[in-house]
C-alpha cells in the first residue's frame, strides 16, 4: 500500500484559559490515502472541527497540540507560519460550512477563488481571471465567464459552495477537508455539491476528510468511518463494516436515531441525555452516562476503554464491544441495548383509524393563497414588478394530522406558514381556521385567533430572548391574552415543562445555560401554553444533532398523540417528513405541484420533481450505492421574480416537451389515486427517461 497523505498519532488538543486546559481533542489516531474518503461523524462537542483545525494549522493561539499531524514532508504541529500559509495554499483545500461567512461579501467571487494562488505566486496577476473563469467552470458553475465579476450575494447558497470548493481545489491540493459542506443546503443542491465534490477528488487524486453529522451522506460518498465522542475517536473502520455490524454502542445509538426514506415506520430510538461538554467529561468511559449497554457497569464507570481492533480494519473502543453482534439495520435492539432501553410508547400510525369512521374537522382551508411582494426601483421608489412568492397555494390541514410541506428554499414554504399566522399580508386568496376567514384580520381580531395556532421556529437560538429567564419566556403568551392566573401561572408553566421533557427546576435559567435540543423544547413549550390546536413548525430539527433531532421527533409525535394537535410540518429534510407525517405537498416556485398521502407519494411519485427530490436523498447503507439511480437537478430554482413561461419546473425537467415550456398545468387529482398533481406528463419514474 502507498504511504498515506496524512498521518495523524496521538493528536491531543486543549485550550487555555482563566481555569483548568478544556481537552477538546484526547488522544486520536487515523491515516488517509490518496483517493480515500474518510468520514468524521459524531455529534457537536465531539472534536470534529477542532481536529480539522488542528490538521490545518488553523488553531487560535490559546490551542495547545500535542502529538503528530504528517502532511506528506510537512510536520505540521511544528511548521512555521509560512510553512503553513504555503501548505494551506497548495497542500490542503478547507470547505467550511457556511459559504455566506467563507465567502467576502465585498469581493467578486473570482478574485476570491484565485487570490490564493496568486499571492503564492502559483498564477501571475495577468492570468488570475482566465485561472478563476477555469475554476469556475469545473465546479459547474453556469455561465463562467460573466459570474466571474459578481460577488457572494449574487450566488444562491449551492453555488457559493461550488465556489469555495474550487477556492479549495484551485491550488490542486493533496488533501481536502470538507467540514460539514452540505448541512446548509436543501437535499437537490446537496446532491450537486457532491457530484461536484466527487468529480474533482477523481480528478484529481486528493484524498479527502468529510465531516458531518449526516450518516446518509457519509453512506453515499465515505470509504471509511471515524465515529467521535468525547474528543476520542470511538469507533473507526470500512463504511460497509460501520453500518452493517457496528460494534460500538454510540455508533448503534446514532443509526437507530435516525428517520430513514427506506426504512419502516418504527418509532425512533434516540441516544438518552446531552453529550458531555468537554470541560466536564465523566470518568471512565465517556459514554457510559447515556450509555444502555455500559451505563449500570463498574468497569465502564471507571475504566476508560482503549481502541482495539474486533475485525480486520474495524477498531472500537468499547469493554464490551463483543456483545454488539447484530446488524444496524434491525429495527430492534440486541439483547443488552434491548435490556437497558425503557419502553416508550408508540406514535400515532396515521391511517390506522377505520376506514368507516367520519372525516376529521378541517381545521385549516387555506384557497388560492398568494403573496407577491413589490420590487421597487428608482428614485421615487415605483414599482417595477412582482416577487411572486406563493402564487394559488390550495391546501387543508384536518385536525389531529400532520401534513408536511416541503420543498427547495425559496418555493414559498415559510411564506405560507408566516402568512397563515398573519405575520405577513396576503395578497390574494384565503385562509379559514376553525371555519372562520382570517385573512388579512385586525391585529386585535387576529391575535384572539393566535391563541389557537402557534409557531415554532427553525432556529431555537435566536427564537428565544437572551435576557429573560425561559420561565418568563414560556410564561410570555399568558400575559399576553390575560389568561396567566386563570390558566393557573406558576403552576401551569411547571407543567409545561415536564410536558416537553424538562425539569421544572431549570424554570429560573436563561437560554444560554441550555443545549439546542433543550431550546427547541422551550419553545414547543411555549407554543403549548395557550393550549392551542394547531402548532405551524418551520423546520423545528433542522438545527439538531440526529440523536438530538430523534428526541424532538417523539415527543412531537407523543404531544399530538396526548393533546389531538394539528401539524403544519415545514421542512426540507424529505426522511423526517415520511416519518412525521400524514399528507405531503410539494412545493415549487410559489405553487404545490403535488399532494397525496404519505404511502402514495413516496411510493409512487408522480411528478418529475418529486421524483428528484426523492432520489437525491441520502441512504444510511452503503450497500445501496451501486443501485441506486439518482436524479440530479440542473441549475437552481428559477427566481420567482421573473418565473418562466409555462410549467415553472420545465428548464430543470427530465420530462420537458414543448407544451411544457407553451402551457402552465393544471392542479389535478389522478385517476383511482388520492394523489393530484400539476404536470402534464405525470406518471410513474421512467428509468429510461431519467439523466
Amino acid at each position: 500500500m502507498t504511504a498515506p497523505v496524512l498521518t495523524v498519532r496521538g493528536l491531543e488538543v486543549s485550550f487555555v484559559g482563566t481555569g483548568h486546559p478544556v481537552p477538546a481533542v484526547r488522544g486520536i489516531d487515523f491515516d488517509v490515502h490518496a483517493n480515500e474518503v474518510l468520514g468524521i461523524v459524531g455529534e457537536s462537542g465531539s472534536g470534529k472541527s477542532v481536529s480539522s483545525l488542528a490538521i490545518s494549522g488553523l488553531l487560535p493561539p490559546t490551542a495547545r497540540v500535542r502529538g503528530t499531524i504528517r502532511l506528506g514532508e510537512i510536520d505540521v504541529t511544528r511548521a512555521d507560519r509560512e510553512t503553513l500559509r504555503r501548505m494551506r495554499g497548495h497542500d490542503v483545500g478547507m470547505i467550511f460550512q457556511d459559504p455566506t461567512t467563507t465567502l467576502n461579501p465585498v469581493l467578486p467571487i473570482g478574485r476570491q477563488v484565485i487570490e490564493g494562488q496568486v499571492a503564492l505566486g502559483r498564477v501571475a496577476a495577468g492570468a488570475a481571471r482566465g485561472r478563476a473563469v477555469e475554476l469556475l467552470r469545473e465546479v459547474d458553475i453556469p455561465d463562467p465567464q460573466g459570474r466571474v465579476a459578481q460577488f457572494p450575494h449574487q450566488f444562491s447558497g449551492g453555488m457559493r459552495q461550488r465556489a469555495v470548493i474550487a477556492m479549495a481545489m484551485a491550488g490542486r491540493p493533496k488533501l481536502i477537508i470538507a467540514d460539514e459542506p452540505t448541512t446548509a443546503l436543501d437535499v437537490t443542491v446537496q446532491a450537486q455539491v457532491l457530484s461536484v465534490l466527487a468529480q474533482r477528488q477523481k480528478e484529481s487524486g486528493a484524498a479527502v476528510i468529510l465531516i458531518t453529522h449526516d450518516l446518509g451522506v457519509i453512506a453515499e460518498v465515505a470509504h471509511r468511518v471515524a465515529v467521535m465522542y468525547g474528543g476520542r475517536i470511538v469507533e473507526s473502520g470500512p463504511v460497509e463494516e460501520i453500518f452493517r455490524r457496528p460494534r460500538h454502542p454510540y455508533t448503534v445509538g446514532l443509526l437507530r436515531s435516525l428517520p430513514r426514506l427506506d426504512g419502516k415506520e418504527a418509532r425512533l430510538v434516540p441516544i438518552a441525555g446531552q453529550p458531555p461538554t468537554p470541560a466536564q467529561l465523566p470518568p471512565g468511559c465517556s459514554f457510559h452516562p447515556r450509555c444502555p449497554l455500559g451505563g449500570a457497569r463498574e468497569r465502564c464507570r471507571t475504566e476508560e476503554p482503549v481502541s482495539r481492533d474486533v475485525a480486520p480494519g474495524h477498531r472500537s473502543a468499547c469493554h464490551f464491544a463483543e456483545e454488539l453482534e447484530r446488524p444496524a439495520a434491525a429495527p430492534t435492539p440486541g439483547p443488552a441495548i434491548a435490556a437497558a432501553t425503557p419502553a416508550s410508547p408508540a406514535p400515532r400510525v396515521a391511517g390506522a383509524a377505520s376506514a368507516t369512521a367520519a372525516p376529521a374537522e378541517e381545521l385549516l382551508v387555506i384557497d388560492g393563497l398568494r403573496i407577491h411582494f413589490p420590487i421597487k426601483a428608482g428614485i421615487l421608489r415605483r414599482r417595477v414588478g412582482w416577487v411572486r412568492a406563493v402564487d394559488g397555494v390550495s391546501l387543508v390541514v384536518r385536525a389531529g394530522e400532520t401534513v408536511g410541506l416541503v420543498g427547495e428554499s425559496g418555493c414559498g414554504k415559510t411564506t405560507t406558514g408566516r402568512a397563515v399566522m398573519g405575520l405577513i399580508p396576503v395578497t390574494g386568496g384565503s385562509v379559514a381556521f376553525a371555519g372562520q376567514d382570517i385573512t388579512n384580520l385586525p391585529r386585535t381580531d387576529m391575535r384572539r385567533v393566535r391563541r389557537h395556532m402557534q409557531y415554532i421556529f427553525q432556529d431555537p437560538y435566536s427564537s428565544l430572548n437572551p435576557i429573560r429567564t425561559v420561565g418568563d419566556i414560556v410564561a410570555e403568551p399568558l400575559h399576553i391574552h390575560g389568561l396567566f392566573e386563570e390558566m393557573g401561572g406558576a403552576r401551569r408553566i411547571a407543567e409545561l415543562f415536564e410536558l416537553v421533557g424538562l425539569s421544572r427546576t431549570m424554570i429560573n435559567r436563561f437560554p444560554s445555560e441550555f443545549s439546542g435540543g433543550q431550546r427547541q423544547r422551550i419553545g414547543i413549550a411555549r407554543a403549548l401554553a395557550l393550549q392551542p390546536r394547531l402548532l405551524i413548525l418551520d423546520e423545528p430539527v433542522a438545527a439538531l444533532d440526529v440523536s438530538i433531532q430523534a428526541q424532538v421527533i417523539n415527543l412531537l409525535q407523543d404531544l399530538q398523540r396526548d393533546l389531538g394537535l394539528a401539524y403544519l410540518f415545514i421542512a426540507h429534510d424529505l426522511s423526517v417528513v415520511r416519518h412525521i407525517s400524514d399528507r405531503v405537498a410539494v412545493m415549487y416556485l410559489g405553487r404545490i405541484v403535488e399532494e397525496s398521502d404519505k404511502a402514495e407519494l413516496y411510493g409512487r411519485p408522480v411528478h418529475p420533481y418529486t421524483q428528484s427530490l426523492l432520489s437525491a436523498v441520502p441512504v444510511p447503507d452503503p450497500a445501496s450505492r451501486a443501485t441506486r439511480r439518482r436524479i440530479v437537478l440542473e441549475g437552481d430554482i428559477p427566481n420567482p421574480a421573473r418565473p418562466p413561461s409555462g410549467c415553472a419546473f420545465h428548464p430543470r425537467c427530465f420530462k420537458a416537451s414543448e407544451l411544457c415550456a407553451r402551457e402552465a398545468p393544471v392542479f389535478r387529482a389522478q385517476p383511482g389515486s388520492p394523489t393530484r398533481v400539476a404536470c402534464h406528463h405525470a406518471g410513474p419514474l421512467d428509468r429510461g427517461a431519467a439523466p
